[in-house]
This record gives C-alpha cells, structure tokens and sequence, in this order.
C-alpha cells in the first residue's frame, strides 16, 4: 500500500471535519500521522488488513454482481455464516424489529465484541442501518473499505476518544493541538447529526459508554460507589438526541459476556455473549432524568445505565 499522505498545516486550518473524512477515505491520508500519532496509526494496521481483506473477500466470492441488492444479500448471508465460525457468539433475546430508533451501549473489554456485534447486526437486523463511532485508529485501519462496509449497511464514523487523545500528546498551544481539538469536537457534531438522523429512520446506534477498551462495566469501584464522576457519554448523547421533541429513539443496555482468559485483541474461535438488559424508552428518560429544562448532563442516567449491564454480569466485571 502506498505511503500515506499527511494534511499540510494550511489544510488543517482550513479544511472542515467531513473534508478532512473524505479525504481520509478515499485518498490515503492520515489525521494520525499528521498530528504525530504514527504508532497508534500502526498499532491497528494488522485488525485492519484482516477487516479488509475479510470484507474484500465476501464481496468478491458472491453473487450475482449484476444485481445490487441480491449481490448485498448473498455477501450478507456469508458474512454471517463464516464469521459465526471464527468469531463465535450468542444474543440470544437481542430486538429484531423495535419499530422506533435504538441506542445500543455496551461494555468494552476487547476488540472481540466487535466482531460479534457486526455478526449479530447482519444476522437479526437485516437492512436496518447501523451507526458506530469508532476511534480514530480503527476509522483509519478501515477507511480504505468504507463504501464496502456502508453497503454490508454499517456507517462508521470517526471520533478521537478522550484515551486517544491522551495517548497524542500534542503540545497545548501549538498549531497541531488547536487542530487536533477542533477536529474531536467536529468528529462529535458529525457523529451526533448522522446518528440523529438515523435514528429517527429507525436506525441503530451502537456505543461504548467507556470510550475506550475496559475490562469492567464501571472504571473503578469508587465510580461504581459514586465517590467519582462516570463518564457521561450516555446521557450526553441522549441530551442531544432529545433536543428533537418528535426523536423516539430508545436506549438498550447491552452486556457482553467475554470468554475465559480473553485477551484485547479479538480472541478468534472463542465464544462470545451478548445479553439484552431492560430497553429504557424515550418516555421513561425524558419522564425519569430531564429534571430540569435545560440540564447539561442527565442526573443518574449514565450510572443507571451502567448497571443495568452489569446486572446482566458476574460481579467480577462489575468494577
């Protein structure tokens, strides 16, 4: 693959988040190594070239290609099939036709749900589209196959995770830092406007409350004992959701079980679960949690949420 290509200090300054997306798409660049982040950028190339080349695979070997929607069915159906072999997991009870829009969080332990939550998606919720915000690093490793992974009817969009953007290190007051943050908060609105439109079609949002890989549903037992702040990724996503009086999206919390001695990677061969805690509906949050007209977080949503994953957990993935 040819070198990637680094954005020049004017095209940081002046080109917008989707630009700088399109151009990370479909004409080799990297936001990464632009900003000095070259090892995180490679850190996910190998999950990439096996993502891509998986994907590559699927629509290459099925049929027939002169007929759109059969060709995405067939790729679909074999998607499924070898994924459930290499990457094995149960979701049983998991919503297959929730009329209204649906927010899925889930706790994050390893790269290894991910591929069990592509394989439940296709499998069980068909053509519905599905909307995940992922880390730069992995938006970067797949972005070569973004119009391929959009047609399986699965839209990633970036986001630079708080972890992320620590790992960075960018110097604050220089010219890469102030790009770097206009950039997190662009990826954000960006985020927040396609899910906001899908959901509203009756789309699905998968996210990671934690923003980043973590072994337990709470970050620490002190969180768990609101003695510390939860990261208010839930709530903060509801709050602008709801912004629209007519959004009807709901919020499921999602538990996944991982397998004996997992690892972060993706634990290939090992068996997986992904167990559906109790929905919380548009009616319940806006009744139970907008305490206030104009509230900037959602007082209790967010450690509301979390436990009900761990609910569905042993303790020791509690905290």
């Amino acid at each position: 693959m040819a070198k990637k290509k680094t954005f020049t200090n004017k095209e940081l300054k002046e080109l917008s988040g989707e630009e700088i997306i399109v151009k990370i798409q479909h004409e080799n660049y990297s936001l990464l190594t632009t900003l000095g982040a070259e090892k995180l950028r490679k850190e996910m190339v190998p999950v990439g070239k096996i993502c891509n080349a998986a994907i590559n695979y699927f629509f290459t070997t099925t049929g027939p290609k002169n007929d759109e929607e059969k060709h995405i069915r067939a790729a679909r159906k074999k998607l499924v099939k070898k994924l459930s072999k290499i990457t094995p997991g149960s979701y049983n009870g998991m919503p297959k036709d929730n009329p209204n829009g649906l927010v899925v969080g889930f706790n994050h332990p390893s790269l290894g749900e991910i591929a069990r939550i592509l394989t439940m998606k296709i499998d069980i919720m068909g053509d519905k589209p599905m909307y995940f915000p992922v880390n730069l690093p992995w938006y970067e490793s797949l972005a070569p196959n973004y119009d391929r992974i959009k047609r399986l009817g699965i839209i990633i969009t970036p986001t630079i995770t708080p972890a992320t953007w620590k790992k960075m290190d960018l110097k604050e007051g220089t010219a890469l830092y102030e790009a770097g943050s206009r950039l997190k908060r662009e990826f954000r609105d960006i985020y927040t406007k396609i899910s906001h439109d899908g959901l509203k079609n009756g789309g699905v949002v998968f996210v990671a409350p934690s923003a980043t890989r973590q072994a337990t549903v709470f970050k620490n037992e002190e969180v768990y004992k609101k003695e510390e702040d939860i990261i208010p990724t839930m709530s903060m996503l509801a709050l602008k959701l709801y912004e629209d009086k007519e959004m009807n999206c709901d919020f499921l919390p999602m538990a996944v079980y991982p397998p004996k001695n997992y690892k972060r990677g993706l634990n290939f061969g090992k068996k997986y679960r992904l167990i559906p805690g109790e929905v919380m509906t548009a009616k319940e949050i806006r009744k139970k949690y907008f305490k206030s007209k104009n509230p900037k977080r959602l007082e209790g949503f967010d450690w509301d949420f979390h436990q009900r994953i761990a609910d569905k957990l042993p303790k020791e993935f509690w905290y």
